[in-house]
C-alpha cells in the first residue's frame, strides 16, 4: 500500500512539475519589444533638434563628425570652444592620438607631446585657461531620468538634457561621465590648462575613473567609427610616432554659422520621453528567443541615446 501511494504521489509531483514550464509561459508577458519597434512607435514630440549653436560639425578626409555641446554642465569650455571654431583655429589640425580601449584625441600637433612648442597655433582671443568645471551644482531645472540599479561611481546617475549624468545629493553636484562617444578636454596636470583647444573621444571602455577630473563638453552624435576605428598609435599613450600617422582635421564649424541647407538635419530622442523610458526597461529586462536569463538590470553607459535624420533643419536659438 505504501509503494502505491508514493507512486501516486510521485506521479502527480512529476505532472506538477512538467506543468510548471506551462504556467510559467502563460505568465510571462510576450517577447520585448526591440529598439526598432519601440523607436517605429515614437512620437515627434519625444524628438528634439540640438541647437545649431551647440552642433559642431568636423569634416574630416574620410567623412563628417558631429558634436553636441553641453553647455548647462560646462558652459565656460562651449563658449570658448565656439570661439576657437569661429577663429577656424581647428582647421588643418589633426588627430594625434589613438589609445587602444580608450581615446582618440585631436588638437594642434606642435603642442603634442613630442611636437615644436615654438610653433603652437595661436589661440586669438580665446582663453588660454579656463576654471575647472568638472563638476556643477544640481540643477532641478533640468529634467533627470534616473537610473534604477545604481552605479558604483556615483550615489546617483541617470540622463539629464539627452547626456549621461552622475549626481551626489550630499555634496549637491551632478557631472557629465566618461562613456563610450563622450568628448572631454585634455589638459595638463594643473585643473585650470584644459581650455578646450585639445579635445578627445571616449572610444572604447568607459574610463569612470576620469569622472570629476576632467571637463566632458559633450557627445558625438554622428561619425563614431571614423574615431573609434582609426589605426591606434604605437608612441607612448598612442600618440602618433610620425605626421603620416595622423588624420588631418578639413574644418570645424559651428551648425548656427552655416547656410540652412548645410546645416546637419539630425534629431536627438529626449531623455525625459515615455520612448526613452521603455528603452532602458528593454535593455534591463529582455526577454526573447535568445535571451533566456534577463539581466535585471543596466549600467549607465550601456544605453545609447537614439539620434536619426530628420527632413528639417533647426533654427539658432536667441
Amino acid at each position: 500500500m505504501f509503494r502505491r501511494r508514493h507512486l501516486v504521489a510521485t506521479t502527480a509531483l512529476a505532472a506538477s512539475l512538467l506543468a510548471l514550464p506551462a504556467l510559467a509561459d502563460q505568465g510571462k508577458s510576450t517577447a520585448t519589444p526591440t529598439s526598432q519597434e519601440l523607436l517605429a512607435k515614437s512620437s515627434a514630440a519625444e524628438w528634439r533638434q540640438p541647437d545649431p549653436n551647440n552642433l559642431l560639425v568636423m569634416q574630416l578626409a574620410t567623412g563628417r563628425v558631429l558634436i553636441e555641446l553641453a553647455p548647462d554642465f560646462t558652459p565656460r569650455h562651449a563658449a570658448n570652444i565656439r570661439t576657437l571654431i569661429r577663429q577656424h583655429y581647428f582647421d588643418g589640425l589633426a588627430i594625434v592620438r589613438v589609445q587602444d580601449n580608450f581615446v582618440t584625441q585631436w588638437d594642434d600637433p606642435a603642442g603634442d607631446d613630442g611636437g615644436d612648442p615654438a610653433k603652437v597655433r595661436s589661440l586669438g582671443k580665446a582663453s588660454s585657461t579656463l576654471p575647472p568645471e568638472f563638476t556643477r551644482p544640481i540643477d532641478p531645472k533640468l529634467a533627470w531620468s534616473a537610473l534604477p540599479d545604481g552605479d558604483v561611481y556615483a550615489p546617483e546617475v541617470g540622463f539629464s538634457e539627452g547626456f549621461p549624468v552622475a549626481r551626489d545629493p550630499a555634496s549637491g553636484q551632478e557631472w557629465l561621465t566618461h562613456c563610450y562617444g563622450m568628448v572631454g578636454v585634455g589638459r595638463d596636470n594643473g585643473p585650470e590648462t584644459g581650455n578646450g583647444s585639445a579635445l578627445y573621444a571616449v572610444i572604447g571602455q568607459a574610463p569612470r575613473r576620469l569622472d570629476r577630473n576632467l571637463a566632458v563638453i559633450g557627445r558625438v552624435l554622428e561619425g563614431m567609427p571614423l574615431l573609434s576605428g582609426l589605426p591606434r598609435g604605437t608612441g607612448p599613450m598612442g600618440f602618433y610616432a610620425t605626421p603620416a600617422q595622423r588624420t588631418t582635421i578639413e574644418s570645424v564649424r559651428l551648425a548656427a554659422d552655416l547656410p540652412p541647407a548645410q546645416r546637419p538635419a539630425v534629431e536627438v530622442l529626449r531623455t525625459d520621453s515615455r520612448t526613452f523610458t521603455a528603452l532602458i526597461e528593454a535593455k534591463r529586462d529582455r526577454h526573447d528567443a535568445f535571451y533566456a536569463v534577463p539581466a535585471g538590470k543596466v549600467d549607465l553607459c550601456s544605453i545609447d541615446v537614439p539620434v536619426r535624420t530628420t527632413k528639417t533643419v533647426a533654427t539658432a536659438k536667441p
